[in-house]
């Protein structure tokens, strides 16, 4: 006998619908899975096979024959385990129930369990997209496939209470819709408890205004890192669509709690700096995504940028570029959205303290040298502010008046970003750091003065095209803080200024 159910497939961030097909004939009992099955699909034999005898069913004693469709994509985990179940069941006579607009998710344990699976987002939406009207999931999986409108979803414990369903017996009740509110993250500190360092504040007001990468070089101690971690707290609320990319992305890689449907705030990742290549950018044998694509649509923040390895960093240059990465296997290519600012913060020598007021440097000029050339040029051109953090003076750190709060410089943030969004309407551009360099004429007009400004300061400082590029982005967005539709020599000055920290730090030492 024969029987067919759907289910879905991910390849990389997308869904795909899969066909499980099974057949039960006469000949040498046995139990073959094809269409380019994985390990964990395979392993799904004795699972499946333990359910059915534990359920009290009875398992087939032929030849099984079970096909996932379509056969030229590879399909890993555990997720066909249930549709493979209820399969065997319809093919061997033991259920009859009508499933053709049903797709089925999820993980067996031996006793009928059904247990949480990864990417159970992309998948409810790839189902509904392809025309399924009714979807089956675990029931830890079942904060994020409420979100997901068009469908009935149904969260599911274990097989029984899904079969008394299909026969009829005892209906279950399908998922209330859950709906998107985007909201601040009470456990994000305060831009308020940073005391001076008006020009780092600055800065990242101005990188969080045009989703703009900053380096941040500094003695230890001045407060890096302490900045870094209040940089969410400006970030303007994500939208409803950047929630679901994020949040797919989250559950793909197992990284989302089960009571989360969707992320109501920006990512912040700050991996350790002995993270690999691939633990960045993502791979694997079984391509998972990386901090880069974790950190879509929010920060990704590098403490310590010179200890990290060095094949790491390099290989943030074409996701900064792309805003996705690509992982290549033998199988196939598979495609993450990495579309992240990047923070990240370092001394300025090995010792920590070049240039410092009150303590002296105590590297060679070759041992800083070296320290520093861990950087790249070519990483370095790619932060658009490259910003000094100097030590905090005691008069600073005494004061009494109060430092400004995150919430002030997030309606300045905001209304920096909605001139952007109007402005960019239509052109699948969200902010001024994804202004292509076509269109950098038609949105980036410079006065007469500061297009002197901008080619003197390009003449004497040697600048690169990215560098001159970045350049105007930033002017963009500080002219978009500022109310100017066009660039000022202030904002093309004060940009600039914010690109001549390499020339101190890489040029003289």
């Amino acid at each position: 006998m024969f029987a067919k159910l759907k289910s879905v497939g991910l390849l990389g961030i997308e869904g795909y619908p899969v066909e499980v097909e099974a057949d039960i004939s006469q000949g040498l009992p046995g139990f073959d899975v094809v269409g380019m099955a994985g390990t964990a699909v395979r392993e799904s034999r004795d699972r499946v096979r333990a359910a059915i005898k534990n359920g009290g069913f009875t398992y087939p004693v032929s030849r099984i024959t079970v096909n996932l469709a379509p056969a030229d994509i590879k399909k890993e985990g555990s997720v066909y385990d249930l549709p493979l179940f209820l399969a065997l069941l319809k093919a061997s006579g033991q259920l009859s129930a009508d499933t053709e607009t049903c797709a089925f998710i999820g993980e067996l344990s031996l006793t009928g369990d059904i247990r949480p699976v990864r990417g159970v987002l992309p998948m409810v939406i790839a189902a509904r997209n392809h025309g399924v009207r009714t979807v089956f999931i675990p029931a830890e999986n079942a904060a994020e496939g409420a979100v997901v409108d068009g469908i009935d979803v149904f969260a599911v414990e274990h097989v029984k209470p899904l079969l008394s369903h299909l026969k009829g017996e005892e209906p279950l009740t399908p998922l209330p819709k859950t709906t998107f509110s985007p909201q601040a993250d009470a456990t994000t500190p305060d831009f308020a408890d940073v005391m001076g360092q008006q020009v780092p504040r600055r800065a990242l007001e101005i990188a969080a205004a045009g989703s703009h990468n900053v380096l941040m070089v500094g003695p230890p101690g001045s407060g890096k890192s302490m900045l870094a971690k209040r940089l969410p707290s400006i970030l303007p609320d994500l939208t409803q669509q950047e929630a679901l990319e994020s949040t797919a992305i989250h559950s793909i890689a197992g990284a989302l709690s089960g009571d989360i449907g969707l992320l109501t705030t920006r990512p912040f990742r700050a991996p350790h700096h002995t993270v690999s290549a691939p633990g960045l950018t993502g791979g694997g044998s079984v391509p998972r995504p990386g901090e880069v694509s974790l950190a879509h649509n929010g920060v990704l923040f590098l403490d310590e940028l010179p200890e990290f390895n060095r094949l790491a960093t390099e290989s943030l240059r074409q996701p900064l570029e792309d805003g996705k990465v690509t992982i290549s296997r033998a199988s196939g290519s598979l495609s993450y959205p990495c579309s992240f600012m990047l923070v990240a913060a370092m001394n300025p020598c090995a010792c920590g303290y070049f240039g410092h007021p009150t303590r002296a440097c105590t590297c060679s000029s070759a041992a800083a040298q070296r320290y520093l050339s861990r950087v790249s040029g070519p990483l370095l051109d790619r932060f658009d502010l490259h910003v000094e953090v100097p030590p905090v003076e005691y008069e600073q750190l005494s004061s009494r008046t109060a430092s400004e709060s995150s919430a002030a410089i997030r309606q300045r943030v905001n209304r920096a970003r909605a001139i952007q969004q109007e402005r960019y309407r239509d052109t699948g551009i969200f902010t001024n750091a994804q202004l292509p360099s076509s269109l950098l004429r038609r949105y980036c007009a410079l006065t007469d003065a500061a297009s002197a400004l901008m080619k003197n300061a390009f003449d004497k400082l040697g600048l690169s095209a990215r560098a001159y590029d970045r350049i105007l982005k930033v002017a963009r967005t500080i002219a978009d803080l500022d109310g100017s539709e066009t660039l000022q020599p202030s904002h093309v000055a004060e940009s600039i200024q914010y690109r001549s920290l390499d020339r101190k730090y890489w040029q003289n030492r």
